[in-house]
């Protein structure tokens, strides 16, 4: 009997040394990995920003073109997440709580700017609103530009940031339910209160990160935005096109002051996230 719960015992001791060494191995190949993606990559964009001194660095955050493309960043990101957070709201509320012919085509076209190249999507909005596109002459007869202007950079970036609210807040709707808002509808309460004191605050977390993705694709798209503004120095230059074309004029000090900003936006995004995060009365979600 001893000797049997003994070689238990061992096979138990041999099981867990192997587990840990199975864990170990895990664990070093997703720092290798994270290494390899993430900290040796956004280590030498720190390293060329500051490789000429900081006086350098900050006489290159002081350039005029520098300066538009950070405030028409911010501007494009101010417009298209409060745009589609109110849009992902209202389709997400429409397909978790309906059953409806057609349901399954919405989500498909909610989902369309996922698939679609970004790049094509600025080419669609030049075929509709660009001075030969199909609207292009009523446009113009109205003395309005779209396509290398302000509004199609709007069009674009709201198009390519779409899908995030919705998406991560039809699946925190769907698992809820709907008994919540009923019980509060049967007690006398507006479609209003619903909303904002039973709704909200069971979405909260999936709204939360739903602007966060939006908010990130939005200050960092480059391709529909490149295709639509024309990249036109301090009018139409975003911060990802200021530094693409930096780059490309062998402004280097430029390209990797502007990236290590672009950078310090979406930390400020999480920063702000786990603000909200710690000041909620309910805590982190479990």
């Amino acid at each position: 009997m001893a000797s049997t719960v003994g070689a238990d015992r061992e096979q138990y001791n041999q099981a867990r040394q192997k587990n840990s060494w199975y864990t170990l191995s895990l664990i070093i190949v997703a720092l290798l990995y994270l290494a390899l993606i993430l900290f040796f990559p956004v280590l030498s964009v720190i390293y060329a920003a500051f490789s000429k001194g900081i006086p350098a660095f900050v006489t290159s955050l002081r350039g005029e073109d520098f300066i538009h493309a950070v405030k028409l960043t911010i501007l494009m990101a101010g417009i298209a997440v409060p745009a589609n957070a109110v849009f992902g709201l209202c389709a997400a509320w429409v397909i978790a709580r309906n059953r409806f012919p057609g349901r399954a085509l919405l989500i498909s076209l909610i989902d369309l700017p996922f698939a679609v190249s970004p790049v094509v999507a600025g080419l669609i909005i030049l075929l509709l609103y660009g001075r030969q596109g199909w609207f292009g002459g009523l446009l113009e007869s109205w003395n309005i530009n779209i396509v290398f202007a302000i509004p199609g950079i709007v069009l674009a970036t709201t198009f390519v940031s779409m899908p995030f609210v919705a998406r991560e807040v039809i699946p925190v709707l769907e698992e809820i339910g709907p008994a919540e808002e009923e019980a509060a509808r049967t007690l006398g309460a507006s479609n209003w209160q619903i909303f904002w004191r039973v709704t909200v605050p069971n979405i909260r977390w999936g709204l939360l990160y739903g602007l966060l993705l939006t908010n990130a694709r939005a200050m960092g798209e480059f391709g529909a935005v490149s295709v639509v503004s024309g990249n036109i120095a301090g009018q139409t230059q975003t911060l990802p096109l200021y530094v693409e074309d930096a780059y490309k004029n062998y402004q280097t000090q430029e390209a990797f002051a502007a990236s290590l900003m672009l950078g310090l936006l979406a930390l400020i995004t999480l920063v702000l996230k786990e603000i909200l995060e710690r000041s909620t009365p309910y805590g982190k979600p479990k």
